[in-house]
Formats: structure tokens, C-alpha cells, sequence
């Protein structure tokens, strides 16, 4: 890996206002057509018709989508939020020609089949030569898009590259008291007692923060460090696939083992005091007031807070590999997962949902997805020496995401296939040098569940059980880190109240809709 940089001599004289590629091969309709489109997402609460990347599409397509959002205003949690939205829409009675959403697999899966949304499988085959190109190399994935009836009821986003998370420490505290990078569990606990004992912020008072997490299941994830697992996916305390065999985290041993040791350093002051409370903050708070020692967090945006180098004498935060566990084992458990519950589908009252699965298709062309990721050539980004790269003045006016998504590109409400590029060109020295490190090593990544669809039975099963499950799974992990109980003496009862309460007859569920959609 290396630093994309971008040589202000090749972006002075570019003075390119539309794209290249408009020379007609892309259109869709020579009429322009009309397509209502629901649009949710915490980021971009309703479809902007005024999006210059709308505006692109428009024009290289002949496919004009007109906003028809229901629930726009809903900005709570992500999740339920965009659900209510959902359901809303639903009983409005009337569902516009495309639905965009995140989290929305479970809902066309559980709708599509009943009718309210196309099936896509035999007009991906037809039509879509883009996306069936791309699944012919991505069966897997293909799988994991299907409902129960083995039909696509939406298009899904894509995330592109390997690693998302990783561990950050203070690296010119470990030099200011004469400390190694760790590289086992029993190391990095020394460290962590090093920086709450040590005063490496040279402050004179003890107010060192050792670890810290902006969300808290990335303290749970720490299990891992003992063998332990958490969360099987990138949406947290989900499921988890080994050989396999779907299994939870929150069951096994080496969770149990982990919590045990994730309390003792709490009770020893090891983890943030606030971990459950102080929320998104903590990264922001805790590193620009010179307090915060170790977390992990995601490679591009944590490896930006080396700027407070200008502020903070000789602040230094940089990745490094997981510890290994007492077993030697080194896992990274949090991935960029393959495929997202995100995206977009079809709704049964389109009237042209042949022209709606080309335009569909194009944003899995090389032009489509170009826009998708980058933004209008001209605008965000040039092409130089055949590859897009965002103008400088661009990547100057703040965070990149944010800027990007004010133009309509990088929306996880569209189905498409991000490109890593997109997010190189912004990751700083320290975030790439991170990931060519964890790249030293290829089996620290471990395989993602990639998620179940049920059937109406199966469903059932899953919505009388998992929710008290996890809501109880939940209290107890927090109330034996926090020191209400004890993990090791409470275990056996533990393990039988998840019984008691479904637990195996989830995981037969489970491991049933696996099977069928994976082949197992």
C-alpha cells in the first residue's frame, strides 16, 4: 500500500464541467421516464432530485427519479428509524417504482415474496449484464442477496476493501516511558496499566483514559483477545459462522473468559470509566485533550487525529496488529463486509421495470459506478492517467463521506460497488501504513456471516426469541463488566436461561435457513 497523492500541477488546468463518457451509449430511454423513488438513510433523510450525481445520471440515462419519500424526518436510531420509515410506507398502501433504504434486506424478504416488490433473478439475467457479470464471480454473494423463495428482491451496496477497524495506541506515550509495541494480550494489559500509573501525558495527575471506544460493543470486542468471539458481522451482536456452523458469540468459553477479564480492568480502571455512556464523543474528547491511550476504530478517520500533532507536543496514534491471545491466536474480527443489508428495490406498481433494472445495471458500469463513488468529473474529481482523483479543493472542504454524500455519491441507499480507491486518496500515512501492516498478515480476517433469509415459520421463530435474548444477553455482559455479578460463577445459569428462553431452538432456525441458502 502507499499514499495516494495528487500533484496540484496535474489539477490546475483542468477545466472539465461534464463527463467524458456522455456520448449516448448509456441511455436507458431516449424519452426521458419518470420513476417515483423512496429514499431513507440517517445521512440523507430524502432523495434530492437537485444531487449533481442525480442530475448525471439523468442526462447519460434518459431516467429521471422523482422523490416520493414517506418518513423523511426520521433521524432517531438508524436502524428503527429507517424501519418505521419502511412500514410507513407500507401502509400508506401505495409503494413507489424504486424503494432505497439501508437495512433493507429483511424487509424486501419478508414483503417481496408477498408481493410488494419485483423479483430480480430473471431480469438481472436479461437485462442486467453489469450485475449478473458481477455475481458470476460472487456466488456467494448472490447467495446471501437471495430471499427464502431462492428470488433477488433488491439490488445490494457493496463495500469495497479488507480491513475497517483496527487497534490504535499511543505511541509517543509508549516511548515516553520506555515501553514496546505490545504483542500479546498479557503485554497490552501491562501498557494499559503502564499509561493509567505512569502519567504518560506528563500532566501530573492520574487522568489517563488506558482504552476507550466511541461504541461500546468495540469493548466487547476485546474478548477476542482471549480467544473469545463477539460480533459475527459488521452489525454488532450478530450471529457468527464457523465451518459452517452457525453459532453466538455471547455463548462461548472464550467469552466468558474474555468478560471475566474485560471486568477486572474495569474494576481496575483500565477501560474508560464512561465506556457504556459517553457515545461517538469519546474518540474526539479523549484524544484532542491529550487523555486517551488505545482504542479501535476504524483505519481512515482515526488515523486523522495525528493532526493534533500541531497541538500536542510529539502525539503520535498509530495502528498495530491485535495482541495474540494466550493461545498465540491473532484475529481482527471486524471486517469491510461483503455485502451490505442495504440498497434498493423494485416496487410492485413499477410500470417499467425493465428500463428500472438497466438503470439498475447502470451503476455497475465502469461509468456508473465511477459516478457512484466519486462523485461528477470536472467537479469532485479528474481523471488522470485513466484513474479518478478528487481535486484538491475537494478533499480541503472537510470530511470526504460527508462531502460526497452532498452530491449523492457513496449513498448506501442505491445499489452499488463501492471502490476502495475512493477512500485511499484520503486515508493519511498513518491509516495506510496501519493497513499494509495488517496486511503482513493474510489470516488475521476472519469470515463474516453474511446473514439468513427465513421463512414466514422461521421468522416467527426468530422474532418470538432473538429480541429477549439479545436484550438479555446485553444486561448481563454490561452488568458483569461493571461489577453486578460474576461471569465465571453465574455461567452455568446463564447458559440456561438463554435455553429457557429459545436460544437452541434459534440456532436450529438459523442453521435450517443457512443451509438452504448457502448449500450447506
Amino acid at each position: 500500500m502507499r499514499k495516494l497523492t495528487i500533484a496540484a500541477t496535474l489539477l490546475a488546468g483542468s477545466a472539465i464541467t461534464t463527463p467524458a463518457f456522455a456520448d449516448g451509449h448509456l441511455r436507458i430511454s431516449e424519452e426521458p421516464i419518470e420513476l417515483t423513488i423512496q429514499m431513507n438513510h440517517r445521512a440523507y433523510p430524502i432523495y434530492d432530485e437537485e444531487w449533481p450525481v442525480e442530475q448525471v445520471a439523468r442526462e447519460l440515462t434518459g431516467i429521471h427519479l422523482i422523490n416520493d419519500t414517506v418518513g423523511a424526518n426520521m433521524r432517531s436510531d438508524e436502524n428503527t428509524g429507517r424501519t418505521e420509515a419502511l412500514n410507513l410506507m407500507l401502509a400508506s398502501g401505495s409503494i413507489p417504482d424504486i424503494v432505497g433504504s439501508s437495512r433493507i434486506r429483511d424487509f424486501v424478504n419478508q414483503f417481496g415474496p408477498e408481493g410488494a416488490f419485483v423479483p430480480l433473478n430473471d431480469l438481472i439475467e436479461e437485462h442486467a449484464p453489469n450485475i449478473a457479470a458481477y455475481y458470476a464471480t460472487r456466488p456467494d454473494i448472490e447467495a446471501a442477496v437471495k430471499a427464502s423463495d431462492g428470488q433477488m428482491y433488491y439490488i445490494p451496496y457493496l463495500p469495497d476493501g479488507k480491513y475497517g477497524r483496527g487497534y490504535w495506541i499511543r505511541t509517543d506515550w509508549l516511548e515516553a516511558l520506555d515501553l514496546e509495541v505490545p504483542q500479546t494480550v498479557e503485554e497490552y494489559e501491562n501498557v494499559l496499566r503502564a499509561f493509567k500509573t505512569q502519567d504518560p501525558n506528563g500532566n501530573g495527575l492520574a487522568d489517563e483514559v488506558p482504552f476507550f471506544a466511541r461504541q461500546w460493543p468495540e469493548l466487547i470486542r476485546l474478548v477476542t483477545l482471549w480467544d473469545g468471539r463477539a460480533h459475527g458481522s459488521d452489525t454488532y451482536h450478530d450471529f457468527l459462522i464457523e465451518d459452517g456452523k452457525i453459532d453466538h458469540g455471547y455463548i462461548g468459553e472464550g467469552y466468558r473468559d474474555g468478560i471475566a477479564n474485560l471486568a477486572r480492568w474495569y474494576e481496575e480502571g483500565l477501560i474508560d470509566a464512561e465506556v457504556f455512556t459517553r457515545g461517538s464523543s469519546a474518540r474526539d474528547f479523549l484524544l484532542s485533550e491529550n487523555l486517551g491511550g488505545s482504542t479501535h476504530d476504524w483505519f481512515a478517520s482515526t488515523s486523522g487525529y495525528n493532526r493534533l500533532s500541531s497541538e500536542i507536543d510529539g502525539f503520535a496514534f498509530e495502528a498495530f496488529l491485535p495482541p495474540a491471545s494466550p493461545s498465540g491466536r491473532r484475529i481482527e474480527e471486524h471486517r469491510r463486509i461483503l455485502v451490505k443489508p442495504d440498497g434498493w428495490a423494485i416496487g410492485f406498481e413499477n410500470e417499467h421495470v425493465v428500463e428500472t433494472i438497466k438503470y439498475f445495471d447502470f451503476w455497475f458500469s465502469e461509468e456508473g459506478r465511477r459516478l457512484a463513488n466519486f462523485g461528477v468529473e470536472g467537479q469532485q474529481y479528474d481523471m488522470v492517467d485513466g484513474e479518478p482523483i478528487f481535486k484538491q479543493e475537494f478533499l480541503d472542504q472537510g470530511p470526504v463521506n460527508r462531502s460526497l454524500y452532498q452530491v449523492g455519491a457513496q449513498l448506501q441507499g442505491r445499489g452499488y460497488f463501492q471502490d476502495y480507491a475512493y477512500e485511499a486518496q484520503w486515508s493519511n500515512e498513518f491509516a495506510l501504513e496501519g493497513i499494509a501492516l495488517y496486511d503482513t498478515m493474510p489470516d488475521l480476517l476472519i469470515p463474516d456471516f453474511l446473514g439468513v433469509a427465513f421463512t414466514p415459520e422461521e421468522q416467527a421463530i426468530y422474532d418470538r426469541t432473538w429480541g429477549s435474548i439479545r436484550d438479555y444477553m446485553l444486561e448481563r455482559q454490561q452488568g458483569w463488566i461493571l461489577g453486578n455479578g460474576d461471569v465465571m460463577e453465574d455461567w452455568d445459569a446463564y447458559i440456561a436461561q438463554l435455553d429457557e428462553m429459545g436460544m437452541q431452538e434459534l440456532l436450529v432456525v438459523m442453521q435450517t435457513a443457512y443451509d438452504r441458502q448457502y448449500g450447506g
